[in-house]
């Protein structure tokens, strides 16, 4: 830990293990709508080892104090990879290394392996009310110096961190994904009315041949989730990273641990064909959002991803009156299935003046080819004009 803050102003104090923090006092501040960002699940993901010194995420959550008085947390690791972000700076670390210059460890502010916008600053209301940007960015930037980092990076805040972080001159990068909105729908028929006709037929007809091909799902919740049913879900997560030559990050025994403590609101659909199970994906359910988080399969059949991982997600959605769903990074194929673009974002810094010079410049260029996109993915929706 950190030592104590000062009593005036806004201070950062760091911690080795969430449990340090425990539970109470983290989801006082984190709250209850995104499970994401909850003690349960950020737990978990320690508890199981998936976060470590081992795999490259050392545990260094924040504690925000103003006025001597502990007015939030934020999920924060010591990386010595960019591994698992989704947010590349690769080419960053390639420039530093290549000019002698360390760029790892780094300070990561992010939930590991999650490219889902949501709260990241998990700062009571009364506080942060009473804060600037400035404070925000100043208080972070010490604490590079504090940890022995070259650099700090956070990914993926919602539009109230958005706010809290926006401040002239400062490193800001965009990004885009496809999010599916729910507008008031009843069924997915109800869904598929918005769209052109010939997108409709189109979905219907990736729809009809996995049915086709024999292939039924199941649906189950944490809170009655068969040992069985899990172990096939891991064997199908492993098979995606192990068919890119990747090691998975995540571990059964981090599964097992959320299913547990997330209860009914962790949902494994899985799709089975001569009663057997063939894939299967994961989602969590927040309180109006539900995300899509891990997909698995190890055999090929025709449009079986399309419907695991987004024509069931969206009726399971449309089923619990959730608002938003949030598949997860990358995919310009959910686009013609009625996903709209969404700008996501993340802020930085760099203590190497010449680099962070360099990195402004790369951050401006790349926020306006990511607006041109945004433009010409709206443009290309499926849905019927008014």
């Amino acid at each position: 830990m950190t030592e104590q803050p000062a009593s005036s102003g806004l201070h950062i104090q760091t911690v080795d293990a969430i449990s340090s923090i425990g539970r109470d006092t983290w989801d006082r501040f984190a709250g209850t709508a995104n499970p994401l960002v909850c003690y349960d699940f950020l737990e978990a993901l320690e508890a199981s080892g998936s976060v470590s010194a081992q795999t490259g995420w050392q545990p260094c959550h924040l504690t925000f104090h103003l006025d001597g008085r502990r007015v939030g947390v934020a999920p924060a690791y010591l990386k010595t990879h960019s591994m698992g972000e989704y947010v590349f700076d690769w080419a960053w670390a390639d420039a530093w290394q290549r000019n002698g210059l360390p760029y790892y460890p780094k300070l990561v502010i992010a939930v590991p392996f999650t490219p889902c916008q949501g709260p990241r600053l998990l700062i009571e209301d009364p506080a942060r009310a009473d804060l600037a940007p400035i404070q925000i960015h100043q208080a972070l930037d010490r604490l590079m110096e504090q940890q022995a980092v070259h650099s700090w990076h956070l990914l993926f805040p919602d539009a109230s961190d958005q706010t809290l972080l926006a401040q002239p001159g400062t490193l800001h990068r965009q990004g885009c994904q496809f999010h599916w909105f729910n507008r008031d729908f009843r069924t997915f028929d109800d869904f598929l009315a918005q769209l052109t006709s010939r997108k409709r037929k189109s979905i219907k007809r990736e729809r009809r041949q996995v049915d086709e091909q024999g292939i039924t799902f199941e649906h189950w919740s944490g809170d009655n989730l068969p040992d069985v049913v899990l172990d096939d879900f891991f064997l199908f997560y492993n098979a995606t990273y192990l068919k890119r030559g990747m090691r998975p990050y995540l571990s059964r025994d981090f599964f097992a641990l959320l299913a547990h403590r997330l209860g009914e609101k962790l949902r494994i659909i899985t799709a089975v064909r001569e009663d057997q199970r063939i894939a299967a994906a994961l989602f969590i359910k927040g309180e109006k959002t539900l995300f899509g988080r891990y997909w698995g399969c190890l055999d090929d059949y025709n449009h079986l991803h399309f419907e695991t991982c987004y024509y069931q997600g969206i009726e399971l959605a449309i089923h619990e009156g959730l608002s938003r769903f949030d598949a997860g990074a990358q995919g310009e194929h959910k686009l013609v299935r009625g996903f709209e673009p969404v700008t996501t974002h993340s802020w930085h810094n760099v203590a190497h003046p010449g680099f962070r010079d360099a990195v402004a410049h790369f951050c401006q260029e790349e926020a306006e080819d990511v607006a041109a996109y945004h433009e010409a993915a709206l443009g290309a929706l499926p849905f019927r004009q008014s």
